[in-house]
């Protein structure tokens, strides 16, 4: 029976553009803005009058090649690249604006001009997340399912864990939302798999392990949606649980361990 995941919308990044009107030298020395409190960023040296836009662009575009053809070694190479994504930029204009832009993950923060630029200095390297896709992804392959990058069965979903046919799917555009995205759909199938194993076999149809359930503000609202409206209790339970716990990596392989082999 296929388990629907993770919505991709729940991941996604979203458009947000916030133009700043014309700002005096006094603000800018105070670092303020005419919309209260809200860090839009400073003002262009030389001249006081620019307008300084803050973009979070709209959803990257899903990674090149064949995915349903990738492997563990493809799946990474693909993620580092899609992971240049989150380094922000900034884009100066002829008259003497800036435009900085950067992604912003649902649940996030709205960043200061001044932590825009630490991250451009100091850009994410995802190694941490790349790492622990590569071991969970090795441990899934030893415990005998079949991880494949394409389309679920269910509409809208991320990920799936198909029991009966020990297979593991996941939406290929989930690449192109870089390592840290792909770590937590990849986790939480694998949250699924053990809750399988746990049941009895890897074929079995998943069981409640027991982890700690109580969701994160950003994912309240997941189950919530259409596709899980319907779903029974215990699906509900399910879903919630791996929800709740998607975010430790360490969580996946452990589990495994304990429950598949």
């Amino acid at each position: 029976m296929a388990m629907n995941r993770f919505p991709v919308k729940a991941l996604l990044g979203f458009a947000l553009l916030l133009t700043a009107a014309l700002l005096s030298l006094k603000q800018q020395s105070k670092g303020t803005s005419p919309f209260g409190d809200r860090p839009l960023g400073d003002q262009p040296l030389g001249d006081p009058g620019a307008k300084i836009t803050l973009e979070v662009p709209s959803r990257p575009e899903p990674a090149l090649g064949s995915p349903d053809q990738f492997g563990r070694k493809e799946v990474l190479e693909q993620l580092a690249l899609a992971d240049r994504q989150w380094v922000p930029k900034a884009e100066r204009f002829a008259n003497g604006s800036t435009r900085f832009s950067y992604r912003r993950r649902t649940g996030e923060p709205s960043l200061s001009i001044e932590e825009i630029r630490d991250l451009m200095a100091h850009p994410p390297t995802f190694s941490v997340e790349r790492q622990s896709i590569s071991r969970l992804w090795q441990i899934l392959e030893r415990a005998g399912v079949d991880i494949r990058l394409t389309q679920p069965r269910k509409d809208g979903a991320a990920g799936e864990w198909d029991a009966k046919a020990k297979t593991l799917r996941i939406q290929p555009a989930v690449l192109a939302m870089g390592s840290a995205e792909f770590a937590r759909v990849l986790n939480h199938e694998a949250i699924h798999v053990a809750q399988s194993c746990k049941r009895g076999s890897l074929t079995a149809h998943p069981e409640v392990i027991g982890l700690p359930n109580n969701l994160p503000p950003a994912l309240e609202f997941v189950l919530q949606k259409p596709q899980y409206r319907n779903m029974s209790l215990l699906a509900k339970s399910l879903e919630r649980e791996a929800f709740a716990n998607q975010s430790d990596l360490d969580l996946g392989p452990s589990l495994l361990q304990t429950y598949c082999f």
